[in-house]
């Protein structure tokens, strides 16, 4: 049999990270040596396959288990990971599957975040998204298998909602099907363009990767305490090679479901006593109508439920079709289904203008902190509110793409790549009923006892059917189906030619076609509901919802309430038939700005020099090279013309030049002295491109959002600076220091005025319920200089094997990062406004793990902390800024191995049982979002051939 060729143009066997599937599917004894895979088709530099000495590798002795000659330890996989980081020139950091199986994670952001400088966000209590040395998402561009790619899903509204963005949904993904993470941090030429935060490589496994017939699966149960229900998850792999092993095939499946519970208080924002008209004039207690007194918009209580089924799916075939000649498939199948309810008992006069609202509202008593909160009040007049939504969100993830490597001769190789993606995701089913008590007298809040977790009484009997009102013009029935796709079609041709033993010349031209589009329709009035047959009352239509079994909830408050049973009033009125008052049209007033598309077409060139050479009998290793992109760019929305919304596409095309230099300096065996230069670029916000603006109206939320297809993107000047001591085997210290010169930057202006002063037309309201004289936010995206960003990372590395006895079996993985930016921001006139941090930037964020392993047994603990961060600036409602309070999660793994082909497993997530803490304002530390969704604990079995 020839020689395989990986998927970097070198030989197989030396290149494919063997250690990695060993760990978690075993492979034969000769895999055991293998270098860890290089990044882009053909981007290795040819090295020998030990790049550290020869016992960086070895455990302690009779700390493994030994299955034939190959060894199987986290221990293992650590090492796998050091010595893949330490080969590239790039900043690059490397997840072995080792670690991802092993590490309590529930999907690939968990996963993420115990590397140096990223920090993750959580929706349903897990990872979501990530962000990369203080830059978000949005920065952040994701490859499976070398292909770009893009997933989204819908969460909750506090943790960004449905996804019409560029940033990546992790939790579309079960973490089993991939077999190793790489996140590149600095910009070399061969690395497409797209990213000011980082590179996300995600790889699958493939059939060659293993020399005999692989089977693996794996079980578990999960519990969360909150909910108090059982989740199971399953995996399994399958893999053989056929004809002399000239042919390969492979197949993996992953599937989960889980239920879970979220609790707590909202606000949905502060505002100031002159906001929505002001208080009653007659209020006895005249400072809750000063600018300086600010109480809550919507305060409420909050029961959110979730069931979530996530399936995966991967497949892969390769082809050895001549000794010089590789082909490869990779297809990707991931379907993740939730079903979600949102229910509240809140009031809703507080953020309401008009005579029906706050201006109705008296204020008789009240108290005001010391930095202007209004923490008591007790109020007459109070709109209340119970209010019920159900979603039913579907992500379908499609990715097929093809490799071809060929070796013209021993120095002349091509890699070829073509491949679809395709990510959809649907909300059919959008539905929000409330009902309502008008004019409540006696309603009273109560923070002093606790800023988060406040006491409400709602001066009734909120369970009693009786006490609430179905009534047209008064409660709503949201009807808002949506969905988002996005495709891309990547074609790449890369060369590399061997010029000398210490250079060689790379180059290569790609092409990207992108589509998103998102669609949302509406009722034309979600105020109009009908009346109640005769012999129907609400207790026909109505359930009793428990809260706050697991919150330190004051003592009085209510603990179960009323809310709308949607099953019931669906089957009564036939809300979905489609017909009459339930039509639902993407053209009503609320939706058609949530009509759009962006098309994007990106050509690329690029040519790279990859050397190696001395610097005063120093060993040097770096690559210089330069990229072309164009980027056409077209973008379609509803623009108003004539004050009318009329479907405008907008047309515009730029160009960017990117150089990038990366060094690594070999000083001697254990010191890497790493330097990295580029000038990188990341295109603008999908929302703010379109050509045209957007109303929004849910309950006392009122919103207009625009947007200017002629946004510069994103585009900055980075440097990084690194210093690697591998001081002992399996161990590393490190630091990084680096810094980015935002040159152009795109923000959101905000500003709370009336609707009528806007210009728009009135009849955008239509059916929203809104009047012209209601204060709206309005969010402008502009393009601004932007502003500097640095940053520190450090890490440390090491199993205690200096230890005596017992302590030797213990290890321990570090690292911190500290990030600093000054951004200046501006209002909506284009003056300058607040200079501060980056949205999503936490200064300070570490992670922490401590393992044992010894024999069958292994353990470890690991703890991820970010503080506090920026998620709004301007802030809303007359509030400067607005965050999120750090958060310190923890998670334990234990791990019993039976024998080679039988273990045991127990995970414990979020043990701290840590809560999401939104708040508005830097001075008034404002509550707006506070709640929490409870630990989970699984036990498992894997087993493997």
């Amino acid at each position: 049999m020839g020689t395989r060729i990986s998927r970097t143009g070198r030989p197989l066997l030396t290149t494919l990270s063997g250690a990695i599937l060993i760990s978690l599917y075993g492979a034969p004894p000769r895999l055991a040596a293998a270098e860890p895979v290089q990044p882009d088709a053909g981007a290795a530099i040819e090295t020998e396959s030990a790049a550290a000495p020869a016992d960086a590798a070895a455990p302690a002795a009779g700390d493994t288990d030994t299955l034939g000659e190959i060894v199987v330890t986290y221990r293992q996989s650590l090492v796998k990971a050091l010595e893949a980081k330490r080969e590239f020139t790039t900043q690059t950091d490397v997840i072995m599957a080792e670690d991802i199986g092993k590490f309590p994670d529930l999907n690939l952001a968990e996963s993420l975040q115990r590397i140096p400088g990223i920090s993750i966000a959580r929706d349903a209590g897990e990872g979501r998204q990530i962000s990369v040395r203080g830059l978000g998402p949005d920065f952040t561009r994701v490859r499976i298998n070398g292909m770009e790619g893009l997933s989204t899903t819908g969460g909750t509204d506090s943790s960004g909602g449905n996804n019409r963005g560029r940033g990546f949904d992790f939790n579309v993904f079960a973490s089993e099907l991939f077999n190793r993470i790489e996140v590149h941090k600095t910009a070399s030429a061969e690395v497409q363009e797209g990213s000011l935060g980082a590179t996300v490589d995600l790889h699958t496994p493939r059939p060659f990767d293993f020399d005999r017939f692989t089977v693996v699966s794996s079980g578990q149960l999960g519990y969360n305490d909150l909910a108090d229900e059982t989740n199971p998850r399953a995996s399994a792999l399958i893999s053989n090679t056929f004809f002399d092993g000239r042919f390969g095939a492979l197949f993996s499946v992953a599937y989960s479901d889980r239920s879970l519970t979220q609790e707590g208080a909202s606000t949905v924002r502060w505002d100031n006593g002159p906001s929505s008209g002001g208080f009653s004039p007659t209020s006895p207690f005249a400072a809750a109508n000063l600018p300086t007194t600010f109480h809550p918009r919507i305060p409420r209580y909050g029961v959110l439920e979730h069931d979530q089924e996530r399936l995966g799916i991967t497949g892969a075939l390769q082809w050895q079709v001549a000794e010089r000649t590789l082909a490869s498939l990779d297809l990707l199948y991931a379907d993740f289904d939730a079903k979600r309810t949102e229910n509240f008992l809140e009031a809703v006069s507080f953020s309401r203008s008009g005579a029906s609202g706050k201006p109705q509202t008296i204020v008789r008593d009240g108290v005001v902190s010391s930095n202007g909160n209004l923490v008591y009040g007790l109020f007459d007049d109070v709109d209340v509110r119970s209010e019920s939504r159900y979603d039913e969100l579907t992500t379908t993830f499609k990715q097929a793409n093809l490799n071809l490597d060929h070796e013209f001769s021993d120095s002349f190789r091509m890699n070829a790549l073509i491949g679809h993606s395709r990510s959809d995701f649907d909300n059919p089913i959008q539905t929000t009923i409330t009902l309502d008590r008008a004019n409540t007298d006696g309603y009273s809040w109560d923070y002093r006892g606790n800023d988060r977790l406040p006491a409400i009484d709602y001066g009734f009997d909120v369970r009693d059917p009786a006490n609430w009102n179905f009534a047209n013009g008064l409660s709503e029935i949201r009807l808002r189906p949506n969905s988002t796709a996005n495709l891309f079609t990547n074609q790449q041709l890369n060369f590399a030619w061997e010029a000398a033993p210490s250079f060689t010349l790379k180059g290569g031209a790609d092409f990207k076609a992108y589509k998103f589009a998102t669609f949302e329709a509406r009722r034309a009035s979600e105020v109009s509901v009908p009346n109640l047959p005769a012999g129907t009352s609400l207790s026909d239509l109505t359930r009793l919802l428990v809260f706050g079994n697991n919150l330190d909830l004051p003592p009085g408050a209510d603990t179960s309430f009323l809310i709308p049973d949607i099953d019931a009033f669906a089957r009564l009125f036939s809300i979905y038939s489609g017909q009459g008052t339930f039509t639902v049209s993407p053209s009503a007033s609320g939706a058609i700005g949530n009509n759009r598309q962006v098309k994007e077409r990106d050509r690329g060139g690029w040519v790279q020099g990859d050397f190696e050479t001395s610097t005063f009998g120093i060993p040097l290793r770096g690559n210089v090279g330069l990229r072309y992109v164009r980027t056409e760019q077209e973008s379609t929305g509803f623009a108003v013309i004539n004050s009318r919304p009329t479907l405008t596409t907008v047309e515009r095309e730029y160009s960017d030049t990117l150089p990038s230099m990366n060094l690594a300096w070999d000083l001697n065996d254990d010191l890497v002295l790493r330097f990295g230069a580029a000038k990188v670029m990341s295109r603008p916000g999908l929302g703010n491109l379109t050509p045209g603006v957007s109303v929004s109206v849910s309950g006392g939320n009122r919103v207009v959002t625009g947007g200017d297809p002629f946004l510069d993107p994103f585009r900055a000047k980075t440097f990084d600076l690194g210093l690697e001591w591998y001081f002992a085997p399996e161990s590393v210290l490190g630091a990084a220091v680096f810094y980015k010169d935002i040159e152009s930057f795109v923000q959101t202006s905000r500003e709370t005025r009336p609707f009528n002063t806007s210009g728009l037309p009135v009849s955008l309201l239509e059916g929203t319920g809104a009047s012209p004289t209601d204060d709206f936010q309005f969010n402008i995206p502009v393009n601004t200089p932007g502003g500097k960003l640095r940053g520190v990372e450090l890490s440390y590395q090491q199993p205690f094997t200096f230890l005596p006895g017992f302590w030797s079996h213990f290890g321990t993985i570090l690292n911190y990062t500290y990030v600093d930016s000054k951004i200046q921001y501006v209002t909506s006139s284009g003056a300058n406004s607040l200079k501060t941090d980056l949205t999503g930037l936490s200064k300070n964020a570490y992670n922490a793990t401590l393992y044992f392993e010894k024999d069958r047994f292994s353990a470890r603990l690991s703890t991820a902390y970010r503080n506090g961060y920026l998620t709004t600036v301007p802030g809303r409602n007359n509030n400067d800024i607005e965050g999120t309070k750090g958060t310190t999660n923890v998670d334990f793994l234990a791990t019993w191995k039976m024998n080679e082909h039988l273990e045991f497993t127990l995970e414990a997530v979020n043990l701290t049982d840590e809560y999401n803490d939104q708040w508005v304002s830097s001075s008034g530390d404002r509550s707006s979002v506070y709640d929490h969704t409870g630990r989970e604990f699984f036990i498992g079995v894997r087993l493997r051939n």
